[in-house]
């Protein structure tokens, strides 16, 4: 898609800026340059001059004589230093026959004067014009020109191009493309519809997590419709000004019947969408008003003509339900990260562009990447790229890959944070009875890769973990399992060394987030049953979660959270002391090696299984 260029925007700032340095110079300046240019000559000169009558005008002053010769269609003008006490002066110029007047106040012809002034306004006007291009450039079109420009909406308009985003840049979404594959069809023949009395939803809102491609699905509908798409982010609606959004609205509208059949896209509408409390104070007045202008532009407008309108967001549970019902956003698209082979697809389409080598595997890499958006997932191949070149090779092979999802997911390996022998020793056994735990129960992800090497998101190491499958439906047993093997770390330290660090926060973390979802959620608690105690907030953003429930039913939760998290301690405590060879033999592997693979601790455990 290319974007349309705005119209220029006004000068009044420039010309009047303009007038006033043209005034400035005219009288302080200009003034000095209409005079004529006056020629300064030793007094011997002006006498010759004066004895052979080539003075034609003279004025004597105090301190300084101006004369004129005798040229009369360009007369030059000169000036000289008389001697002290000259008494023959006065007698030298009636002898000549000169005449008197004031010489110093000729000047310029009437025409030398407009000349001047002209060139002075064309200079002027062309740097205003040349100033007023680089502003608007520089702030992206907005800045002072925008002065006289309240009330116009600021999107970005862009038409179709023989390089606009069409559906097969966009992988992993395929239930999304779908829906929205009805909308193109209905913008290319709207007839089909009509004849059946079918009409296509005025609105689509695109719903998801961020980075699951919202904004890339809203242009690649417009590259496949091949009409113009205008792009507008939620927050640029707001003002300062009350009233000034709603005219922004109404304005974006308008400019979208002129274009019809086209796209309005709205981004992050949850800025403008929100639900209305009755406050009506301040800027929240304003947002309302917004709001309100949006509800009634989305009723007013034709629908047959071909505008459709699209927004994105990842807090649809703060939407107004006005903007929700039929007749406006009346088709919900849900955009989720992708699954495994949609994580395939979408690593294979930002690859496309890369040079890869024959080692490749995008299969293996999809399966350690679970849980990646596709912003993520096109991260993942930059930053392998970006290895590549580091290491002075022209392609990326596996192992960039493998290192790229680590970074994404973990940061980059901190080169200057080095461990002391026992600092890393710790961290050894406490990565190893994550990963000795994990391997000694059953229903437990296959462990892939172990780690001692300190990262910048702050973990001294780690254990990767990767399912065979995705996988949407977790059991209780899983749970537990889940909640045992981050216990793994901290037990090892308490077995091994009889102290425990600040090295299990995130574990602690993470186990105690499962071990309350299973009680207040899961309904995976003989005390309380099917009975929803905890309500899950911002589903897309993080997920947290509030309890509904009375003081005293808090109070039973926290103890029965206490309770399954020492079952499953005290579970991961025994199966490392019923195995404590190997933990041995595997954290004297990883302290060495400080990395090593999934077939490598297996290898490691199997060799030590014999003796304990």
């Amino acid at each position: 898609m290319q974007q349309v260029k705005k119209p220029k925007k006004p000068l009044i700032f420039y010309y009047v800026l303009v007038l006033l340095v043209m005034f400035v110079l005219n009288t302080f300046v200009v003034p000095g340059f209409l005079k004529h240019q006056i020629k300064e000559v030793d007094y011997g000169t002006f006498l010759t001059m004066l004895d052979d009558k080539e003075v034609a005008m003279a004025q004597v002053e105090d301190d300084v004589i101006y004369f004129t010769d005798n040229n009369k269609d360009n007369p030059t003008y000169y000036s000289t230093v008389p001697f002290p006490n000259d008494t023959s002066l006065v007698d030298r110029l009636m002898a000549s026959g000169c005449d008197f007047g004031a010489v110093q106040e000729q000047n310029s012809s009437l025409f030398d004067q407009i000349i001047l002034v002209v060139i002075q306004i064309a200079i002027f006007v062309a740097i205003g014009q040349i100033l007023s291009r680089m502003l608007m450039k520089k702030m992206g079109g907005g800045g002072l020109g925008n002065a006289m420009q309240f009330g116009k909406s600021n999107a970005k308009i862009y038409v179709a191009s023989e390089t606009g985003i069409k559906f097969h840049d966009v992988a992993g979404e395929d239930e999304a493309k779908e829906q929205l594959q009805e909308i193109v069809d209905f913008l290319h023949n709207p007839a089909k519809y009509q004849a059946i009395g079918a009409t296509m939803p005025k609105g689509a809102l695109l719903v998801g997590p961020p980075g699951t491609g919202k904004t890339l699905l809203a242009k690649a509908v417009a590259g496949e419709a091949e009409v113009p798409f205008f792009s507008i982010s939620g927050s640029e609606f707001v003002e300062m000004f009350v009233g000034m959004g709603a005219a922004k609205v109404r304005d974006l509208f308008k400019q979208a019947n002129e274009k019809a059949p086209c796209i309005v896209f709205i981004d992050e509408i949850d800025t403008i969408g929100k639900k209305r409390d009755g406050s009506g104070m301040g800027g929240n007045d304003e947002r309302e008003q917004t709001l309100n202008q949006l509800l009634t532009e989305m009723d007013g407008f034709d629908g047959s003509k071909g505008v459709v309108i699209l927004a994105a967001t990842n807090r649809p549970e703060t939407l107004d339900p006005a903007l929700l019902r039929p007749g406006r956003f009346d088709r919900r698209i849900p955009v989720e990260l992708p699954d495994l082979i949609g994580r395939e697809a979408i690593l294979k389409v930002h690859a496309k562009k890369v040079k890869l080598g024959d080692d490749v595997d995008f299969h293996a890499m999809a399966r350690a990447a679970a849980g990646a958006s596709g912003a993520e997932l096109a991260n993942m191949i930059n930053e392998a790229a970006l290895r590549a070149v580091r290491s002075g090779r022209t392609y990326v092979n596996q192992s960039d890959l493998e290192e790229s999802i680590e970074v994404v997911i973990a940061g980059y390996q901190k080169k200057n944070a080095v461990l002391s022998d026992k600092e890393k020793l710790i961290v050894a056994y406490h990565e190893t009875g994550h990963a000795l735990v994990a391997a000694l129960q059953s229903h437990s992800a296959p462990v892939t890769k172990i780690t001692i090497i300190p990262r910048t998101s702050g973990a001294l190491g780690y254990t990767m973990q990767v399912e065979e499958h995705d996988q949407y439906l977790l059991s209780k047993e899983e749970l537990e399992n889940k909640i045992a093997t981050y216990a793994g770390g901290r037990a090892a330290e308490a077995l091994i060394f009889g102290s425990i660090t600040t090295g299990a926060s995130n574990d602690i973390e993470q186990m105690t987030k499962l071990a309350r979802g299973m009680i207040t959620r899961y309904g995976m608690s003989d005390e309380f049953g099917m009975m929803a105690l905890e309500t899950v907030n911002n589903q897309y953003m993080g997920g947290d979660t509030s309890l509904a429930c009375a003081a005293e039913t808090a109070a039973v939760v926290d103890e029965k959270v206490k309770a399954l998290l020492k079952k499953e301690y005290d579970k991961a405590m025994t199966l490392l002391t019923e195995n404590k060879q190997q933990l041995h033999a595997l954290a004297k592997y990883l302290y060495e090696k400080e990395t090593i693979t999934g077939d490598e601790f297996m290898q490691v455990l199997k060799e030590n299984s014999g003796a304990n």
